[in-house]
């Protein structure tokens, strides 16, 4: 069991990776078809976990290729907290199976438009721009683009209220916001993504660990989290080589996948 744990933390963290939204969309189906007795609160810390190691990994390899936006994602992270303070507030007020419909039916209908769409038009800006960056990567490509930063802001509080309430990682939510709504290059919005991601994962994961949450299950977490740390490795070196179309594909393909769960979840709750 610890070699299929290993090679699904490898499979989800370097999927992961590449569309810039961490490892978790993966994990959370898995653990629950390999371990259906399993509380959910483990389930989720678990995937935190891994989503944590995953993202940090990935993040180091991005650094490396000079793809992350530190000043965007540094500023953007901070929202995100609030956001899912706010969502952890409001998971009594309402209806989780109603809120989950709603938002698989928008998650299956963004994932679909992407798919057919690919990256084949740059996006336009939502909002007039209010901030341009600059960025060489490491083979010397130029990256210059502009996006409206308090649409930015709104989104990321946004994605932390979304991901308290339903349980899903943001960078789910982040990466079509980035390079739909803010018109961010697609290699620049999942590295930075994946960045973010780190940040809020490493918070989260340290609640879990505080709660004890973690209890009993390390020999899940471990295996599952080094497995992350590998696969991410593996997909920040083949990110460069692929075409933005195939990252947006791919990207539209965990969109569904996440979608299918959040129906699924509304119906039997787990």
């Amino acid at each position: 069991m610890t070699f299929l744990l290993l090679a699904l933390g490898f499979i989800a963290g370097g999927y992961g990776t590449i569309a810039g939204i961490g490892g978790g969309f993966l994990v959370v189906p898995l653990l629950l078809l390999l371990y259906p007795e399993m509380e959910p609160r483990v389930v989720t810390a678990i995937s935190l976990m891994v989503v944590f190691f995953n993202t940090a990994s990935g993040s180091v390899a991005y650094a490396r290729q000079r793809r992350i936006d530190y000043r965007t994602g540094l500023l953007f992270a901070l929202l995100t907290v609030p956001g899912a303070v706010v969502g952890a507030w409001a998971t009594g007020l309402i209806s989780g199976s109603l809120f989950g419909y709603i938002f698989a039916a928008v998650l299956l209908a963004s994932g679909i438009v992407l798919f057919l769409r690919g990256a084949a038009h740059r996006p336009h800006n939502v909002l007039r721009a209010t901030t341009t960056r600059r960025i060489v990567d490491a083979w010397g490509h130029e990256h210059i683009y502009s996006f409206n930063q308090w649409l930015g802001l709104a989104v990321s509080f946004a994605v932390g209220f979304v991901s308290s309430l339903l349980g899903i990682g943001g960078g789910i939510i982040h990466v079509p916001a980035l390079t739909l709504m803010l018109a961010f290059p697609v290699h620049i919005a999942t590295a930075t993504s994946h960045f973010i991601l780190s940040i809020t994962a490493l918070s989260a994961s340290t609640t879990h660990l505080v709660a004890g949450d973690y209890s009993g299950s390390w020999g899940v977490a471990v295996p599952l989290a080094i497995g992350g740390v590998l696969g991410a490795q593996l997909g920040a070196f083949l990110s460069p080589h692929l075409r933005s179309r195939l990252i947006i594909r791919l990207l539209a393909v965990a969109l569904g996948v996440v979608a299918v769960r959040l129906a699924l979840q509304a119906v039997w709750p787990v």
